[in-house]
């Protein structure tokens, strides 16, 4: 059996593999810290799962996107401005729909996977959870359907991993956690946009109760 406490039914837990896309990895313009580095053991983890259901989501901008700052003149990458009320980083053009950038990582089996889910798609809404959009101009954050389908599934624990540690993967966990969902972090498969965020991004998911582990913890 699995050594973790998380995955003493593999059967109801899923593995939600967040933006694992070449425009986040090395070389790309929205590229994290060392990026590529996760790749293998992401692969591992999807040819021999720790569990039942595996879940891909995938950054789709529209071309011209609201979060981008060539939409905003006058303001450079990573400059924040306010959103529909609140705080929104403004990131290098990425994963624009259709492009090589925001394709999933070719080089994982993503065969193997039950769902892709893109987020991202509206033109004036950013969206960094997999669960949730981000804010948008009522105020509300809409959900995408994930936790919906997760239920559907009878999934009650879900593990997470993928790019960028401290932006769309922490995201995701908080909001699993908020929809009811006992959460995983897989530390060691993600990576930040900055390290200079680790101790920010521990110390959030750990307010959250999100269970923060590595790979090693997944193997029987």
């Amino acid at each position: 059996m699995p050594r973790h406490e998380l995955l003493n039914d593999p059967d109801h837990t899923a593995l939600l593999l967040v933006d694992i896309q070449p425009d986040f990895m090395n070389a790309g313009p929205l590229a994290t810290a060392d990026g590529d580095a996760i790749i293998p053991g992401v692969r591992e983890l999807m040819q021999t799962p720790p569990c039942g259901i595996l879940v891909a989501t995938q950054d789709w901008h529209p071309a011209g996107h609201i979060s981008f700052a060539s939409s905003h003149e006058g303001h450079d990458p990573f400059d924040t401005i306010e959103l529909h009320g609140h705080d929104q980083v403004l990131w290098p053009d990425h994963c624009v729909q259709g492009t090589a950038g925001a394709e999933l990582a070719p080089s994982l089996p993503w065969d193997h996977v039950d769902l892709i889910l893109r987020k991202g798609c509206d033109p004036q809404v950013d969206s960094y959870s997999g669960f949730r959009n981000n804010w948008g101009p009522d105020g509300q954050r809409p959900a995408t359907g994930l936790a919906g389908y997760l239920r559907e599934r009878g999934v009650h624990t879900v593990l997470v991993c993928g790019l960028a540690r401290d932006v769309c993967v922490q995201w995701t966990a908080e909001d699993a956690v908020d929809a009811g969902f006992h959460t995983g972090f897989i530390w060691d498969l993600t990576r930040p946009v900055t390290h200079d965020n680790d101790d920010a991004c521990r110390q959030a998911l750990k307010s959250a109760g999100v269970h923060i582990m590595e790979a090693a913890d997944l193997k029987a």
